[in-house]
């Protein structure tokens, strides 16, 4: 969704509609923190939403719409095992200090582009182009490291969002397997999960095939519903089918169980992948940020379901909870027959929404590999495009194909790049875009940036460590 208007070529080197004339000439790098100048750089003359030429702008509703499916994936049935890992108050809390870290980097990334946006006479900007942005127009010595930073973004989202779909690929496959065998139950040596995703590739291929995040916003809205559809079965089973039994769980569970609640955590609540194409798409991208916008009102929702999710279910299962709480789902017996009917259904209705939201998890995808090729395709673009998304969207579900257990090796690959894109890469940016604005008294950006880039080598270590604990434990099985 970048606009013909950016271009491809490099932002300017000197800030010219920021600095003085004295102190371009001089070149002086100015620490002191100064109101007129973050001022100017966020209100000056040039206004890029006015220039921002848009065809199908999306609503402030649609944008919500859209943040809250990027946000409520199937990782929120890992809360009630998150929880079990922290314990339930320490889990509450720590929840809320996950979605604020989480929100906050999200909500600088946007604000340092509005900034950006002037300095670079830019109307939009992808994750990437912002990074290279902010290097560009930063300090002197960093200037010459600007393009292998966008390439580094660029790989990293590409490479998590790509291998993400795919994963998904298997989760819809594998919900819609256990259903049909459920019933099918002779049929399990000849239908086989392999089969399953396979025949998902054309209904796949229609969903990339919507090329705008206006029309994929009443996709999104089906996808919201089938999860509230889902979840609302959850919790009709972890409330209504049996007691909540604060004997056997735990408040507080020893610090050494902590590292894995905040990487189930971070890694289901991020979702920084799509806050730009987003706000790229927005009519009002201002409203996008504030104490009321759109961010934070999406993320706040976000943020109480999978409290309440995770209390619930680790309440009710305690330590017997299964990784994803679907599993726990499952009638025993002497249940009525409707327990077994709901069980399926929520297993249906999840299965449905993560078929909604492949597509705008796989748009972040399209929208990095079509940016590196359209100039080669002047003559038919349009039909070039499709074509590129068919290909994409057929190599994501032969590798699910060809490695049914990829969820592990993402775990990887997710721990990794989410806790450099989501947490370590926006406080960084936020430090050199305001490099010549000021950091705010007592520098507090720079403290405030030192403590997110901590929380983020935190997550990067535990996650990827627990990641890696998982292939061992797939392969070893």
């Amino acid at each position: 969704m970048v606009n013909e208007a950016n271009g491809s070529l490099p932002p300017p080197q000197e800030m010219e509609s920021f600095l003085p004339q004295d102190e371009k000439k001089e070149q002086i790098v100015t620490k002191t923190y100064n109101l007129t100048k973050e001022k100017d750089a966020e209100s000056g003359d040039f206004d890029p939403f006015a220039e921002r030429n848009l065809e199908n702008p999306t609503s402030n509703m649609d944008t919500l719409t859209h943040l809250l499916k990027a946000s409520l994936g199937t990782g929120i049935l890992a809360m009630p095992k998150a929880f079990k890992c922290a314990g339930l108050i320490s889990g509450i809390f720590f929840t809320i200090l996950v979605a604020v870290v989480c929100t906050h980097c999200s909500y600088v990334l946007i604000k340092c582009a509005h900034v950006l946006y002037k300095k670079t006479r830019k109307s939009t900007m992808s994750f990437p182009e912002v990074a290279e942005a902010a290097l560009d127009n930063g300090p002197v010595g960093l200037r010459k490291w600007a393009n292998a930073f966008r390439i580094f973004i660029l790989v990293s989202l590409f490479l998590t969002y790509f291998g993400t779909c795919s994963v998904y690929t298997v989760i819809i496959a594998k919900n819609i397997m256990q259903v049909v065998l459920h019933y099918m139950e002779d049929q399990k040596e000849v239908l086989g999960i392999r089969i399953f995703i396979i025949i998902l590739l054309v209904p796949l291929i229609f969903m990339v095939w919507i090329k705008n995040l206006k029309y994929l916003a009443p996709v999104s809205m089906v996808a919201n519903l089938f999860m509230g559809l889902g979840l609302g079965i959850t919790f009709y089973f972890l409330v209504g089918t049996g007691g909540l039994d604060f004997k056997k769980v735990e408040s507080v569970k020893p610090p050494s169980e902590w590292p894995e609640f905040f990487s189930l955590t971070i890694f289901a609540m991020e979702a920084i992948g799509v806050v730009m194409p987003l706000e790229n798409s927005m009519k009002t991208p201002r409203s996008m940020l504030g104490f009321c916008g759109v961010l934070n009102k999406g993320m706040s929702g976000v943020t109480l379901v999978y409290i309440l999710l995770g209390f619930l279910g680790y309440l009710r299962y305690g330590d017997a909870v299964e990784d994803s709480i679907t599993l726990n789902l499952e009638p025993q017996p002497g249940d009525p027959q409707i327990y077994e009917v709901l069980a399926q259904i929520v297993k249906i209705a999840i299965a449905i929404a993560v078929y909604c939201t492949f597509g705008l998890q796989f748009f972040v995808c399209i929208e990095i590999m079509w940016n590196s090729i359209k100039d080669k395709f002047t003559k038919r673009p349009e039909l070039a495009d499709y074509i590129t998304r068919t290909i994409m969207v057929t190599v994501s579900v032969l590798l699910a194909v060809a490695v049914p257990t990829i969820g592990p090796f993402m775990g990887v690959i997710g721990a990794f790049c989410f806790s450099i894109l989501g947490l370590i890469a926006p406080a960084f940016i936020e430090i050199i875009t305001y490099w010549d604005i000021g950091f705010g008294p007592y520098k507090f950006l720079i403290w405030k940036n030192v403590i997110v880039l901590t929380f983020g080598l935190f997550a990067l270590i535990f996650g990827t460590k627990d990641a890696i604990i998982s292939i061992i434990n797939v392969y070893s099985a």
